[in-house]
């Protein structure tokens, strides 16, 4: 937090540690566009069928609510304001259950529910509020001749002000803990999850060296030991406390969390937790992931091909047989378990795009027509997907309708915000396209809004 140096950096400090401070709440202080987003049909199907029960206990529309996965090894989990839940995929490493999964889910929509990312001005404003009072007393003390006094007056004002805010943020903390445990209590979904992952915290501050014993009140989250303390008797006379886990939903966490470690782990690493004598159906999964990235792609279609055997109708798998096959350098291969994978999945948008990517990479024009169509659904089911974009533009480029090839990067460039880019393509498109029409409307849409993002952003420089 603040240092205590020269006065001023002191300040300084203070002020950017209460701004980071507002980013975020929960495990860590991280905001996500800083980092990136993992995207993939089946993980975002489980978390969405995990989180929907507790979002309903919440008061909330399952509609508006989004659990979304950030790359980062770090066990974390926060919310950054509006509704949206990030977890980690550190943090999905780490869990072994669904249930853990739950439970984080579960706290973040407490700190939803209750407001916390808007109302941690709150607590900002009386922070800076006794900082000002102590800069002012510090330096009339000063202008008075008694320069180590003022200093005094100054430093302490710092760490009370700090004080005061990480009580604030504890005192968050403990509510979304309460609330949490009263959503998966509604849910009918038992604690054990969250308790078992609260002491997987635990065991981290132990092995870092915080402990009770030290002065908890320097962080901002209430000791783990404390927190367990409270929540053991919250759930253990919970009547969802004895419900058993789904086991459809612990043997989907399992495989997702197989593939996740191994799309983002070192290969190596996978295949240390995942050996070649280990048949099941999540080990499969991630060697599979960890021989493609070793660039054997052989064996990677081998084991898509073991799982395939015994389920053959899996859109999962398919896919993941579609995207070794493309990614090798064999898209017309890939096309036939991309466009099964999209079958049995109904056109899921995200299985779509790769498919829309395998057609336009066999660079046959017969395949044209397919993809575009199959991006233009693509993108009308999910429009926040820039990949599906990047080759909608690819398709509409190769079939000479520029102006609409300038939309769709357009689009792009809006979602990956880049506006200045935006604007030149979005202008290009309204040149070309037909004035009224729904796609000269949206290019308006993007020019009005890249144009005044990108002066805003020439104002901020």
């Amino acid at each position: 937090m603040a240092g205590t140096g020269d006065r001023g950096g002191g300040l300084h400090a203070i002020v950017r540690g209460l701004l980071t401070l507002c980013l975020s709440l929960a495990l860590s202080f991280q905001p996500a566009f800083a980092q990136s987003l993992l995207r993939d049909a089946e993980s975002e199907a489980l978390f969405a069928d995990l989180s929907r029960p507790l979002i309903v206990a919440a008061g909330l529309d399952p509609r508006n609510v989004q659990v979304v996965i950030i790359n980062d090894a770090n066990i974390n989990a926060f919310v950054a304001g509006g509704q949206i839940v990030y977890l980690h995929s550190g943090l999905i490493a780490a869990a072994d259950s669904a249930e853990e999964v739950q439970g984080v889910i579960a706290h973040e929509l407490g700190h939803i529910v209750g407001g916390h990312i808007i109302r941690i001005g709150e607590g900002i404003k009386t922070a800076t509020g006794i900082t000002l009072v102590s800069l002012l007393l510090g330096v009339a003390a000063m202008a008075a001749g008694a320069g180590e006094a003022g200093a005094g007056i100054m430093a302490a004002g710092q760490h009370a002000a700090t004080g005061k805010f990480l009580a604030f943020t504890r005192t968050q903390e403990a509510a979304a803990d309460e609330a949490g445990a009263s959503y998966l209590s509604r849910a009918g979904i038992s604690g054990r999850g969250s308790l078992s992952f609260f002491k997987k915290l635990q065991n981290l501050e132990y092995r870092y060296g915080y402990t009770i014993d030290r002065d908890s009140f320097a962080y901002t989250h209430p000791m783990t030991g404390e927190r367990i303390q409270f929540l053991i008797g919250r759930y253990h006379s919970d009547p969802a406390w004895n419900t058993p886990a789904d086991p459809e939903m612990e043997a989907r966490f399992r495989r997702v969390k197989a593939k996740l470690v191994g799309f983002v782990s070192d290969p190596k690493a996978t295949l240390r937790s995942y050996p070649e004598s280990d048949r099941s159906v999540p080990a499969r999964y991630a060697r599979a992931y960890a021989y493609h990235k070793s660039a054997y792609p052989e064996k990677a279609v081998a084991e898509v091909d073991a799982l395939l055997e015994a389920q053959p109708d899996d859109p999962y798998f398919l896919e993941l047989k579609g995207q070794v096959l493309l990614e090798s350098g064999r898209p017309k291969d890939a096309i036939a378990p991309l466009r099964e994978a999209v079958a049995e999945t109904r056109n899921q948008p995200l299985i779509a795009a790769m498919l829309g990517h395998a057609l336009i990479s066999t660079e046959d024009p017969a395949h044209f027509d397919e993809a575009r169509r199959v991006l233009k659904a693509a993108v009308a089911r999910d429009n926040d997907n820039p990949f599906a974009w990047y080759q909608l533009g690819i398709v509409y480029d190769r079939e000479g309708d520029q102006p609409r090839a300038a939309l769709a990067t357009a689009e792009r460039y809006n979602l990956i915000d880049q506006p200045g880019l935006a604007l030149v393509n979005a202008q290009q498109a309204l040149n070309g396209l037909k004035t009224g029409t729904p796609d000269w409307l949206r290019a308006q849409d993007i020019v009005m809004v890249s144009r005044a993002a990108a002066e805003n952003r020439k104002r901020r420089r």
